[in-house]
């Protein structure tokens, strides 16, 4: 590709890390006692010299255990915590700064938090933001009706918000983060508690959303079903650190050294029977699924042929948020 035609990357860290200075206090009422007295305090890296770009459109899923730094990260490259060290620049500015040019470009949505007023119709919530960011009034009733016809909230925007379901709570929340049209999203768990069905509207909403106005969206979520559905591409960070940068498939290949076996088996039997075959994921009356060391796999296979009666077998990578699992037990365990 001719560089000049590059676009240049819309978030770029650099060695970013976050350091907490925190209290270290013993248990019990002699250790509170010492506490008051003499305070000892120790420091605690939640972020750790973490280093990526993300290119203006992409929708980049960003993964790890509790407690990994996902949250401190996208609050430093929201503006919201100055890092310890390290460079970030969001759409060409430096977040802590939070310059009003830097603030129009960015919006951050966390599942377990809310800026809606909870006593007024969402639309007077969704009217204040408008005024917040100088929408003028036509504009912003285009854009409120836009947004409500793309996540099928209609007169849902009258009531109240105490009085919405949790699922048109989120997408109302959707709405006032997204009514100044950000160039950048950071969403932390968007998700988070809602219905099997109001999940899928709202990762329908935000692919549609991303494919009309050509967002880049940075997605934190415990449920593996967002980041498939939406993202090609993964940071998964550990301890604060970035341990992948990739594509999904790509977590398989380097990650996974096993695959899945199904078998439907002519008749049921116990768990003991397989072990000698591999690990025994899961057996529901006569479907099995086993998992099996990928360099064992041939041999494996031949051998269940040749001692069980097997109508079916197929042979498939496992589910990726199972690798992610393993990855993460491997890792805590280490």
């Amino acid at each position: 590709m001719n560089p000049e035609l590059r676009t240049m990357p819309i978030v770029e860290s650099s060695h970013l890390t976050k350091t907490f200075r925190v209290a270290d206090k013993d248990p019990g009422a002699r250790g509170t006692l010492r506490h008051f007295l003499r305070r000892r305090y120790r420091q605690v890296t939640a972020v750790k010299e973490l280093s990526f770009v993300i290119e203006p459109g992409e929708i980049v899923g960003f993964l790890g255990p509790n407690g990994a730094g996902k949250t401190t990260t996208l609050k430093m490259l929201a503006g919201l915590i100055c890092p310890t060290s390290g460079q970030v620049t969001v759409a060409g500015h430096i977040p802590f700064r939070r310059d009003h040019a830097f603030l129009r470009r960015i919006t951050m949505v966390l599942g377990q938090k809310q800026q809606l007023i909870w006593d007024l119709p969402a639309l007077d919530s969704l009217r204040i933001n408008g005024a917040v960011y100088e929408i003028p009034d036509d504009e912003c009733q285009r854009r409120i009706a836009e947004l409500a016809e793309m996540l099928a909230l209609g007169d849902h925007l009258r009531q109240p918000v105490r009085k919405l379901s949790l699922g048109e709570r989120m997408k109302a929340e959707l709405m006032a983060a997204l009514l100044h049209r950000p160039d950048v999203l950071f969403l932390d768990e968007p998700t988070l508690g809602l219905d099997v069905n109001a999940q899928v509207s709202v990762r329908d909403f935000l692919r549609e959303y991303n494919r009309r106005y050509r967002a880049t969206i940075l997605l934190t979520s415990h449920y593996m079903a967002d980041i498939t559905a939406l993202c090609a591409r993964v940071l998964i960070i550990h301890e604060g650190a970035l341990m992948y940068d990739g594509s999904l498939d790509g977590i398989v290949r380097r990650f996974a050294p096993f695959r899945e076996v199904r078998m439907e088996l002519g008749q049921p039997c116990v768990p003991d029977c397989l072990k000698a075959y591999g690990e025994v994921a899961s057996i529901e009356g006569r479907a099995v699924r086993l998992i099996v060391v990928r360099d064992q796999l041939t041999q494996t296979v031949a051998q269940l042929l040749n001692d069980f009666d097997v109508r079916d077998l197929t042979v498939n990578d496992p589910p990726i948020e199972e690798t992610i699992g393993r990855i993460f037990a491997r890792k805590s365990s280490a």
